[in-house]
């Protein structure tokens, strides 16, 4: 970890405003290391852009929500929007997901099946990592295994499963032939996975010094504060645009709207809609909206009371109101939800009936529940835009069919690690995902970010049939089944479908305007330039 002098005094509005969201002495540690490397940096190094066309040189400095002192550069170990933009910085996948959440091809130049498709063929195409050594086949292998390890609670794991990784084995190099548990048709989507990154053999150490294969290497690494790092010449794909790439940690979004305002940074990762239309078309700064990028919901335990009765958990599908949800909470930026995840996505469940609030309904199940007098603790936060309005909205209307909802907010730094397994209903949402990661990573009984301990063997029986159907009509009427239910007693309540907005500095170009989050276009920095 760098330690900086204090020189807050170039950037008292950031401080003023609590810009790394820490303690006061840390706080203005984290700031000297902004100010001492932010200075002056933003400028290219050549001319030409005018025309639109990219030119090199200068600092980005993107500001994210981050996780508090507790940040790693592990790229396995991504769950934040922070955590997926600096792996992604810095590694490689062998596949990625395009803007419709199809697979294509990053690290893995090609990949072919055999006739039984329980047997796949990678080919890597060339590329070396940042201290100049080539990435194959055993690199490959030993990331997966590492993914794997049962003693470890890796967010890859569970899309990794179908991969018998004892068996499978280097074939030159370059070629790996990935032997599997059973038939997998959409094989490429766990070479896709969220958080399956490529890193050297034997790598385990990488907040002093990783090694990855991505766009830019490290230079510096303050957790909860600041990433910096620099371009990569040798990169596959190209050198970036950019000289220079600094992520900082700025979890308040006025924090981050106002330092874009004030120069302090060129790009404002997730702002709300009301600070997007404040400020959209003023001149000052450039608004992206990313349309339908951001599932909205409730999280509610299935495994405790009172949500593992699942008339009490119909009961609250049918108290939401929907539109109010979207019109208060998200501003109107976005469409409303129905439960299920993927809306829009391949093997959506697009003809099940919209559901509408039912507040008669609803009391008749509460009571045949014996919950008529039913009291709870909705947790949320200010960490992420919408959920402390999500929440007083819900609260109101469940108050309409007699359920008192007691709102409770938690930490910014630690939401995501303590609804996971504490309370009861939460605020929840989730960037995009293939609809058959969602399950995988979420709602199988060994998923490891399984916020609503879903846990039913039928289901997870289910999803197997679904990944070893070859032919492509067969699985999804397997996958219909699959949200039929969940649509009828999961425990998502799943109310919307935010845009998810970034905004820019006037002279940043290349930032993608229809990569949903999670996708291999959104904050993808070796793209962007400075005019």
């Amino acid at each position: 970890m760098n330690t900086t002098p204090d020189h807050t005094t170039a950037y008292p509005g950031l401080r003023r405003r609590g810009f790394l969201a820490a303690t006061g002495a840390v706080g203005a540690a984290g700031l000297g290391g902004l100010a001492l490397t932010g200075c002056g940096s933003s400028k290219p190094s050549e001319s030409g852009a005018a025309d639109g066309k990219p030119q090199r040189g200068g600092r980005l400095r993107a500001a994210f929500a981050g996780g508090g002192a507790g940040e790693t550069l592990d790229p396995h170990m991504t769950n934040l929007f922070a955590d997926a933009a600096r792996a992604k910085a810095l590694f490689d996948k062998l596949a990625d997901y395009g803007s419709d959440m199809a697979a294509v091809p990053r690290l893995a130049a090609k990949w072919e099946p055999n006739a039984a498709l329980d047997r796949w063929t990678v080919t890597l195409r060339e590329a070396t990592f940042h201290d100049g050594r080539p990435v194959t086949a055993d690199d490959v292998l030993y990331s997966y295994r590492r993914i794997a390890d049962p003693k470890r609670a890796f967010r890859a794991k569970a899309s990794l499963e179908p991969i018998d990784l004892g068996a499978s084995r280097a074939k030159g190099k370059r070629v790996i032939e990935f032997r599997l548990k059973r038939p997998t048709a959409e094989f490429p989507n766990v070479l896709a996975a969220f958080g399956a990154y490529i890193v050297p053999k034997g790598a385990e150490e990488f907040d002093k010094h990783p090694i990855g294969s991505g766009p830019f290497r490290f230079v510096s690494f303050a957790p909860g504060r600041s990433t910096v790092l620099k371009a990569y010449g040798d990169y596959w794909e190209g050198a970036p645009h950019l000289d220079e790439l600094e992520f900082v940690v700025a979890n308040e979004e006025s924090a981050r709207i106002n330092a874009l305002l004030g120069g302090q940074i060129e790009y404002a990762h997730e702002l709300n809609p009301a600070t997007a239309r404040a400020h959209e078309g003023k001149g000052q700064v450039e608004i992206v909206r990313l349309r339908n990028s951001a599932m909205q919901g409730f999280a509610m335990k299935t495994d405790r009371a009172p949500f593992d009765d699942k008339r009490v958990r119909q009961a609250l599908f049918l108290i939401a109101d929907r539109q109010e949800l979207v019109d208060g909470a998200l501003s109107g930026a976005g469409d409303i939800g129905n439960d299920l995840f993927g809306k829009g996505y391949q093997y959506y469940a697009d003809g099940l009936p919209q559901r509408e609030q039912d507040l008669d309904r609803a009391r008749h199940l509460l009571k045949a529940a014996g919950a008529e007098d039913l009291r709870i603790t909705l947790d949320t936060s200010e960490v992420a835009a919408g959920f402390t309005e999500a929440a007083g909205i819900f609260r109101d209307q469940a108050a309409k069919a007699g359920v008192k909802v007691k709102v409770k907010m938690g930490s910014k730094d630690s939401y995501w690690a303590d609804i996971l397994d504490s309370g009861t209903l939460c605020c929840y949402r989730s960037g995009a995902m293939p609809i058959e990661s969602h399950i995988s990573q979420r709602l199988l009984t060994g998923s490891t970010t399984n916020a609503t301990h879903w846990k039913h063997k039928d289901f997870d029986a289910l999803y197997q049939q679904a990944q070893s159907t070859k032919d492509p009509k067969e699985r999804a009427a397997v996958y219909e089944r699959m949200q039929r239910r969940l649509h009828t007693e999961g425990g998502f309540l799943i109310w919307g479908f935010a845009d998810w907005i970034v905004g820019t500095a006037r002279n940043v170009r290349g930032v993608a305007g229809k990569a949903p989050a999670n996708t291999l276009d959104w904050a993808r920095f070796d793209k962007v330039w400075l005019a």
